[in-house]
């Protein structure tokens, strides 16, 4: 049975420190709810990892506590070292998936280690053996250890509450507002009472514009004491006095920027705050003697950088899905390639499509018309990326059906030029090679701008199928005629995209026509699995690992004796 979750808002919200196979830590919130956690992207958790199952676990709600349960995952689900099949959470599990050298969670119930932390500091607060510097130092000790539990990436709500709430400990002020920069002002992030509730709003009786006027122009931090919040303001409504106040803080959040190494540094201007923490009183003036306004300032750096750091966790969140989603995008694409080519009879063929980037605009096919014909089309989409990549696979899925009948071919192409014309304005085109083999040995093709493809014979002489046409979409008026070549037993023919004649060295040489000329004539007697693997070897050799800037396709058919 099912078991039904309780709402996320009736339950103390949870997160998961995600420890890499390199020690590296992140930490991630537990929602939504249920939870699951694997190796695809589907996962709400991603671990890469093939010792992880697809779907490995997922954490749930029941009688309002976490459960985790195993999803049948082949190499199992451990909990502080046992292998259990379904177990209530505690604060600090330990959660392994079957590999000591694999991904390690840590469940952590948000909030716990914060108030620890926030009990310590209201301590220091109220303890009367603490006074003076020694009071301060003991305040400076526990905001230090917030600051570094704030660096373990725990929810950045939770975590700018507690910045709130640090700052009232340690001024006395009543009410706390940390504001960050919007589109059109300042917006309320937190409102907080001292005394631990939260407040609306409209609480914040100050006039933004005069907060962030003080943003604006100062950076270090601004105390009021009976006096009008700036020079610049003299209609007496927006007044301490006239809003019964008894002081006012202003302390502006800068942006923090990491630079090389271990260093950081802060952006001194105005405009490159990135927010404002604003507190007030109405019964007693807040404090800022005895070291309070230097444990404030280091605060508010401390905010700051949590700040950055939460800005830094977004866009790598934002990265690793859209890195998830290409490989998703890459694995459904390779699948598209046709899985299984002939090897035997009077046809054989092998070819294979490596992408530049993480999906390509190339793409090939072989296929059966008849049991007396093939067909064979290699495409090569202008451009790269996603865009091409879905081109790519529409012109797959148009000339995945053909005729036995040559004059078809042209007549194909000039309907599927016309689609894409109307489809994509003449932005996107491709070339093309399709061509039929019966088993006679009659080979028609036509060639729209495509890379001209090698025929090899038998006894080793080698020319080239010129093009025939303009590529496919860039001209309504293109016309595909269909050209004819007879095959022996024993021809082959090469056919590529120009992302081989075009692959670059280290020193930015291109591998051109000539060395694939030299690499299919080394091999001329061997099979196309032969010349293939070779022309693959060449370009691999000749590259050196050098990334390349655009794909490399290479189909090679081969014509033997039908008897």
């Amino acid at each position: 049975m099912e078991p039904t979750a309780a709402p996320t808002s009736a339950i103390e919200p949870a997160s998961l420190v995600v420890i890499d196979p390199n020690g590296q830590r992140t930490r991630v919130r537990v929602e939504p709810l249920p939870f699951l956690i694997g190796r695809q992207p589907e996962n709400h958790l991603i671990l890469r990892d093939s010792r992880v199952s697809r779907t490995h676990a997922r954490i749930f709600v029941e009688n309002r506590e976490y459960v985790l349960e195993d999803s049948g995952s082949r190499h199992g689900t451990y909990i502080n070292g046992k292998r259990v099949k379904r177990q209530e959470l505690s604060n600090s599990d330990k959660i392994e998936f079957g590999g000591q050298d694999s991904y390690q969670l840590i469940f952590a119930l948000d909030g716990a280690e914060l108030k620890k932390l926030m009990d310590q500091v209201s301590a220091t607060e109220k303890a009367p053996s603490t006074p003076g510097v020694g009071g301060n130092l003991a305040k400076l000790r526990a905001i230090l250890d917030l600051a570094r539990t704030l660096q373990s990436s725990f929810s950045i709500d939770d975590v700018l509450t507690s910045v709130v709430d640090t700052a009232l400990a340690i001024t006395g002020a009543e009410r706390g507002f940390l504001l960050l920069r919007a589109d059109h002002g300042l917006e309320t992030r937190v409102a907080r009472h001292r005394g631990g509730q939260h407040l609306l709003e409209s609480d914040l009786r100050v006039p933004r514009e005069v907060i962030h006027r003080a943003l604006q122009h100062r950076r270090e931090l601004l105390y009021m004491n009976f006096d009008p919040l700036s020079a610049e303001i003299t209609r007496p409504q927006n007044s301490i006095a006239d809003l019964e106040l008894r002081s006012a803080i202003c302390v502006p959040l800068v942006r923090i920027r990491t630079a090389n190494g271990e260093t950081t540094r802060m952006l001194l201007t105005g405009s490159e705050t990135v927010g404002v923490l604003y507190m007030d009183s109405r019964l007693i003036a807040a404090d800022l003697a005895g070291g309070n306004r230097e444990l404030l300032q280091t605060l508010a750096i401390e905010a700051s950088t949590v700040l950055e750091n939460a800005r830094l966790l977004e866009e790598e969140r934002a990265k690793h899905k859209l890195e998830e989603e290409l490989r998703l995008a890459r694995s459904i694409q390779q699948s598209l390639l046709p899985g299984k080519l002939p090897i035997e009879g009077w046809i054989r063929a092998c070819g294979s499509s490596v992408a530049s980037l993480e999906v390509g605009g190339d793409y090939f096919d072989v296929t059966p018309v008849s049991p007396d014909c093939w067909s064979a089309v290699v495409a090569d989409v202008s451009g790269k990326g996603v865009s091409s990549a879905l081109l790519a696979s529409l012109l797959q899925g148009a000339l995945i059906t053909a005729t036995d009948v040559p004059e078809a071919l042209g007549h194909r192409m000039e309907r599927l030029n016309r689609f894409l014309i109307d489809r994509t304005g003449g932005e996107k085109y491709a070339t093309v090679f399709y061509c039929l083999l019966d088993r006679g040995g009659r080979f028609s093709y036509t060639n729209a701008a495509h890379c001209p493809p090698l025929v090899l014979r038998s006894g080793g002489e080698m020319s080239y199928l010129e093009v025939t046409g303009m590529p496919v979409g860039l001209m309504e008026s293109a016309e595909f005629p269909v050209a004819e070549e007879r095959l022996f037993p024993g021809d082959k023919v090469v056919i590529y995209s120009d992302g081989v004649t075009e692959a670059q060295n280290t020193a930015a040489e291109f591998f051109g026509k000539k060395r694939l000329r030299e690499i299919v004539a080394s091999h001329a007697r061997e099979s196309c699995t032969a010349i293939h693997d070779a022309i693959q070897e060449g370009v691999s050799a000749f590259t050196e690992g050098a990334a390349q800037s655009d794909d490399i396709t290479v189909l090679v058919l081969e014509f033997q004796d039908t008897t």
